[in-house]
């Protein structure tokens, strides 16, 4: 039997969000597929102390197998990167959905600009829902579906708790300042990513400077998908998950 496949989300966003792709990738994995929340969202507890990506992603490992193939969307790969680094007897291999172990554009590096991420924090503290619901429009900006994309991504979201706060805030501290280059480039596990050609928050220009740090990064780039192409482009992500699985 193969090991299991966990689906990691991004930021906002609770386990709700693979609702449609999870029996897609069921379909073609021989293993148990499970999508999990991140701590603080989707009525998962959050840290105990400090909200950090060390102390949420210990929390995440507990619920961990043993050699599991982590799927990590957008912040969801960041936290598969730090677990395949710091739990490497849970993790076998690591597929980055539009996702990258740096985020934060600065020199020589290509990522979302620090202005972006810090009005999203400014706006957080008046609105946590619109907040959410504007950087839902711009993970889909660029996408040929956009419109049908946030309609989708905002069904998902309504049936499960509001996200926590804490988890909220600190979630974009983690895209704003985690930096994962070096882990990223030692990790033995394979480690796989699916990229959109539209996507405004991870650019296309970013992927040739992964591929520097880990030679053996392997990747698909989606031409007309954006942020999220596990929903916008459905089929390519499947048949790009039964390539690497």
């Amino acid at each position: 039997m193969q090991n299991e496949a966990v689906l990691l989300h991004g930021w906002g966003m609770n386990a709700q969000v693979w609702h449609y792709v999870e029996p897609d990738i069921q379909a073609v994995y021989k293993g148990n597929v499970r999508s999990i929340n991140l701590p603080g969202f989707g009525g998962a507890c959050s840290p105990a102390g400090d909200y950090s990506l060390a102390s949420a992603a210990e929390l995440l490992a507990k619920q961990l197998h043993a050699n599991s193939v982590l799927i990590g969307w957008s912040l969801g790969g960041l936290f598969a990167l730090y677990l395949a680094k710091h739990f490497p007897e849970k993790v076998s291999k690591v597929i980055l959905i539009a996702s990258t172990p740096y985020f934060c554009e600065q020199q020589h590096w290509l990522g979302i600009k620090p202005d972006v991420l810090n009005t999203f924090q400014v706006q957080l503290q008046n609105s946590a829902a619109k907040t959410i619901e504007r950087f839902l429009a711009i993970q889909a900006m660029g996408s040929e579906n956009a419109r049908e994309d946030i309609k989708h991504l905002r069904a998902l979201l309504a049936g499960s708790p509001a996200p926590d706060s804490r988890a909220l805030k600190a979630g974009l501290e983690i895209l704003k300042r985690e930096d994962l280059r070096a882990e990223m480039s030692v990790l033995p596990q394979p480690i796989f990513g699916l990229f959109g050609r539209l996507d405004s928050l991870v650019p296309k220009g970013v992927i040739t400077q992964i591929c520097e740090l880990n030679p053996q990064f392997n990747y698909e780039v989606l031409p007309k998908a954006s942020h999220a192409p596990f929903i916008s482009h459905r089929q390519e992500f499947i048949t790009f998950l039964k390539s690497v699985l």
